[in-house]
């Protein structure tokens, strides 16, 4: 008898989905036991870990990944990843597991109110009427994940997967072949408004991370001889970094966004949205005599942008269709971008995270995907590590904690022949710690460097710039995240100052695209302000 189970896991195979994230429950023992040889299973040990592992996978993959959650609490546990997955326009199916549809009605024990429950973070939500509409349900979510650029939640009674599949019925299509090719008169009108400004600017954002991307955004950059920047709170990187027209980040406030803007008659965005902003300030976010053009193939960041023009269209083969069109400057309007490094870091005084950072922009290759969860450090990471390559930088662009750690478990699993370093502060990586494990038994040979201050630097920060009386939380010197890592089978190294620090790196970074095993480096820093403040 072929049950709904056989035929789930033959849609797992023709989709691509043949690698299982999960930290599964009693509702999912009836699927997951006695898998077949083809299908690999990674557990997580806590849901959010889970999620982030699948995220990263995803990213690197360029395709939706699959997750199985337990009930009311897996689900719980996952919300703040899932959210943090569409944010990033991350495509996942997420299965969640059911009590036994024979009794639901009586709302036994195990048994959740699921529909609701991850909010409107899901792209799409179904709980199949009959056993036999799962398969259909979970390629159909294939689907959805992939056109809305996020997860896609099918809910499934546990009773559901022995049932039989009897006559499978199509319920969603074998190939879908999804574009949104840019209409020629809108890349005209676009080349138009930029012709006829004096001195336009481009920015750029994660939709733009891709070959195709980063090439489309250097011809048209080039042809204009503009600055290019960076959007605010990106998840990843859309242009070289290291070009000599990358004018650095957009600032997070509006009246630093305004000056920014000033010298600019034009601003076109693609890729990103226009503009994430923290913390709120009065005022307008661009200057009198500014337009805003916004490029995006995200519906509700289109209809949500402040711009004078929205064009929902493919970025890269719109950036690359732009670039043909418009007239060739001579000369650039650029803005210098000077990277301006630490003093040099002295044998036996304390370490700044700078100091750590450029270590790093000395040994890293070109190559490398770098993975960033340490907002203190944040701005120095960007100016020290530049990305140089497509899927050069990740983050978690909800801005939530937890993201770093397991997302690059997943994207060194989906790209091996990368090096991946994940750079934390010690109160981030507190968040996902247990994703550790995963990475040893799964031999990720990822590196993780956890800049170790002992406290929440950026809480105290911000605590400071309100001025408004002492923060009530502790520090937490006493964790040791090494020590945690090891009790999770995790190789550490540890780091006191800066002859330690480059002896490891010189030791480690070399092996980074070929390491089978991870490897967590804690480096005592100071805290309080770097170099850039």
């Amino acid at each position: 008898m072929v049950t709904v189970r056989d035929a789930a896991f033959d849609v797992f195979r023709r989709l691509g989905m043949t690698t299982i994230f999960s930290n599964p429950g009693s509702t999912e023992v009836s699927l997951l036991t006695d898998l077949p040889d083809d299908l690999d299973f990674v557990l997580g040990l806590h849901e959010a870990s889970v999620v982030g592992i699948a995220t990263g996978h995803a990213i690197a993959a360029e395709r939706a990944a699959l997750v199985i959650l337990h009930t009311t609490a897996g689900l719980g546990n996952a919300v703040g990843a899932l959210a943090t997955a569409r944010v990033n326009r991350t495509p996942l199916v997420v299965i969640v597991g059911q009590q036994d549809r024979r009794h639901l009605a009586f709302e036994p024990f195990l048994a959740g109110r699921l529909a609701q429950l991850a909010g409107d973070y899901p792209v799409w939500v179904d709980e199949p009427v009959r056993p036999q509409d799962v398969p259909g349900s979970i390629a159909r979510a294939w689907h959805e994940a992939m056109i809305g650029h996020g997860p896609a939640l099918v809910i499934v009674p546990m009773d559901d997967w022995l049932a039989p599949a009897g006559e499978v019925e199509q319920a969603a299509p074998v190939r879908m072949l999804v574009g949104r090719s840019p209409r020629p008169e809108s890349v005209t009108e676009v080349a138009e408004l930029i012709d006829a400004s004096s001195h336009p600017l481009l920015v750029v954002g994660a939709g733009l991370d891709s070959i195709a991307g980063w090439e489309g955004a250097t011809a048209l950059a080039e042809r204009l001889g503009c600055a290019v920047y960076q959007e605010s709170f990106g998840a990843r990187a859309g242009f070289p970094q290291d070009h000599p027209q990358f004018a650095g980040h957009l600032p997070a406030g509006r009246s630093r966004l305004r000056a920014a803007l000033a010298p600019y008659d034009l601003v076109v965005v693609i890729g990103a949205p226009v503009f994430r902003q923290y913390p709120y300030e009065d005022g307008t976010l661009v200057p009198a005599g500014t337009s805003v053009v916004v490029v995006t193939d995200d519906n509700s960041e289109a209809s949500r942008s402040p711009a004078d023009l929205a064009v929902l269209a493919d970025p890269a083969e719109f950036a690359q269709k732009l670039a043909v069109q418009v007239s060739v400057r001579h000369g650039t309007t650029a803005v210098p971008h000077r990277v301006e490094r630490p003093a040099p870091a002295q044998h036996g005084v304390p370490l700044r995270a700078a100091h750590v950072l450029a270590a790093l922009s000395d040994r890293l290759a070109p190559n490398t995907i770098v993975v960033e969860e340490t907002p203190s450090s944040r701005p120095d990471l960007h100016k020290l590590l530049p990305a140089r390559e497509p899927l050069g930088f990740v983050s978690a662009a909800m801005g939530g904690l937890g993201f770093a750690m397991p997302a690059a478990i997943g994207l060194k699993m989906a790209a091996p022949e990368r090096p991946v370093v994940a750079v934390l502060g010690d109160g981030s990586s507190l968040y996902s710690i247990q994703s550790l494990w995963s990475a040893a038994r799964y031999d990720v040979g990822a590196l993780f460097i956890v800049l170790a201050n002992g406290r929440y630097a950026i809480m105290d920060r911000l605590a400071e710039k309100e001025d408004t009386g002492p923060a009530p939380w502790p520090a937490f010197e006493e964790v040791s995240v090494s020590g945690l890592a090891t009790n999770l089978g995790c190789p550490i190294a540890r780091a006191a100052d800066i002859s330690e620090l480059t002896e490891i790196l010189d030791e480690i970074i070399p092996t980074l695209s070929t390491r089978k095993s991870p490897l967590v480096l804690e480096v005592a820093v100071k805290a309080g302000r770097d170099f850039q403040a």
